[in-house]
């Protein structure tokens, strides 16, 4: 049982090894022009597209750059590499037994992390193989494809719902609620407790990323605490009133007799839920903005053609913009000689528009015969499960809005989120009847 001067202590430790001392040493270094450093700055603020030149930055020392802190890679193959290699293990953090990993160790929260144990985001097998067989079980693309003419309903109907006259957020009134009702369908969530669920998925979304002033992080921790205890309690409920949903199956399911434990089906449940709706909200929001920018690329989507567009907006503007992997012995990346316990950032966002994939990779171009092969949803063992998902609500969200209101125009005030790992819209004022 913590004491009363550890529940006040350990919140601080966390924040000064997680965010507080990252953010100075990253900042120092930006200045010096460690392009590493410079992209964790100026990602906080700047969209996607402004960030290529760094990407570029990256791509031209090499497959994998050593920087001060970290290696990074921008280049598609390497990206591939390292998501997909077995001398990786997902995420980042103070390894080993010095001081850093002991303090880390010690301040942990108990409350449930996107990228902590026991998130399917955080382990590797056997656990990760054990979770995510149990979760793919009861999540297959054939039961994603047999919700698409519900996802079509939903869609038309929070459209019937919109101010065609006047000026619409369509953040907070589309892009936001047609991925939360779909996923808390397949979860089982009441219809009434839907905008809670999402109010609480958008304040949490911050917790992805390193460097958040103290504030931040503490408001961050404490949606992350109230999602939990609503967790829960929905759990719970579906124990004693299990119905046709994907966390009552997730609950019964076994695999050689043995299901998830109360923390790993929390942890799990979370994660699937969470993600479930927070990276479409991006990628609709995105996809939005782009094709309002390139009317004729929406133009040339009046015959169809909507999947690979989808595809095409994940590539040029991904709703995630990098991920971490930690080297688990020495081995070598393209050449490059990575030690054992170092970190490498692999900038999804800059695989994406690597020129050596992807011919004029800065050019939107919904006809991209090779837009699929995108990194967006990473790769290897640890790629999205809800990728299908993804991109099924893309297609019809996008199809069925820009049907309904062809010439829908972007307003002035379109706010992106002030997150760095997280890519997309806040705010994206619109009136629909241009």
């Amino acid at each position: 049982m913590p004491t009363t001067a550890e529940t006040r202590i350990k919140p601080v430790v966390r924040w000064s090894l997680g965010h507080a001392l990252p953010r100075t040493a990253l900042r120092v270094a930006a200045r010096r022009g460690d392009l590493q450093a410079r992209l964790f700055v100026e990602a906080n603020a700047a969209p996607t597209a402004e960030l290529t030149g760094l990407f570029d930055g990256i791509r031209a020392r090499g497959p994998l750059l050593e920087s001060r802190f970290v290696y990074a890679t921008a280049t598609h193959a390497t990206v591939k590499e390292v998501l997909t290699g077995n001398d990786f293990r997902s995420g980042i953090g103070a390894a080993g037994t010095g001081l850093l990993a002991r303090l880390t160790e010690w301040s942990a929260s108990e409350v449930l992390h996107p990228i902590a144990p026991p998130s399917l985001l955080a382990t590797e097998p056997p656990d990760h193989t054990r979770y995510r067989k149990l979760v793919t079980r009861v999540f297959t693309v054939r039961a994603v494809e047999n919700l698409r003419t519900r996802t079509e309903q939903i869609a038309n109907d929070l459209i019937d719902q919109l101010d065609a006259t006047g000026p619409v957020d369509l953040v907070g009134t589309y892009c936001g609620l047609l991925p939360v009702t779909v996923i808390a369908e397949i979860l089982g969530v009441p219809a009434h407790e839907r905008r809670r669920m999402l109010e609480l998925g958008s304040a949490a979304a911050p917790s992805l990323d390193m460097g958040l002033p103290w504030r931040q992080f503490r408001a961050v921790e404490a949606a992350l605490e109230a999602f939990d205890t609503w967790l829960s309690r929905h759990l719970d409920h579906l124990r004693e009133n299990p119905g046709d949903n994907l966390l009552s199956k997730l609950i019964a399911a076994r695999e050689d007799g043995v299901g998830l434990t109360d923390h790993e089906l929390r942890a799990t449940a979370g994660l699937v839920l969470a993600a479930g709706f927070e990276t479409t909200v991006n990628l609709l929001g995105n996809g939005i903005a782009l094709l309002h920018e390139h009317p004729e690329q929406l133009e040339a989507l009046e015959d169809g053609g909507w999947a690979n567009a989808v595809d095409e907006i994940l590539r040029v503007d991904p709703p995630v913009l990098l991920t971490g992997r930690t080297c688990l012995r020495d081995t070598e990346v393209s050449g490059v000689r990575v030690p054992e316990g170092a970190v490498v950032t692999t900038i999804l966002a800059g695989a994406n528009r690597d020129p050596a994939v992807f011919d004029d990779p800065a050019r939107f171009d919904v006809g991209r015969e090779n837009a699929r092969e995108h990194l967006s949803f990473s790769a290897g063992r640890h790629y999205c499960l809800g990728a299908a998902l993804a991109r099924m609500e893309g297609e019809v969200g996008l199809r069925v809005l820009f049907d309904r209101f062809p010439r829908l125009a972007l307003l002035p005030g379109a706010r992106r989120r002030p997150t760095r790992i997280l890519r997309g819209y806040e705010h994206l004022p619109a009136r629909l009847k241009g």
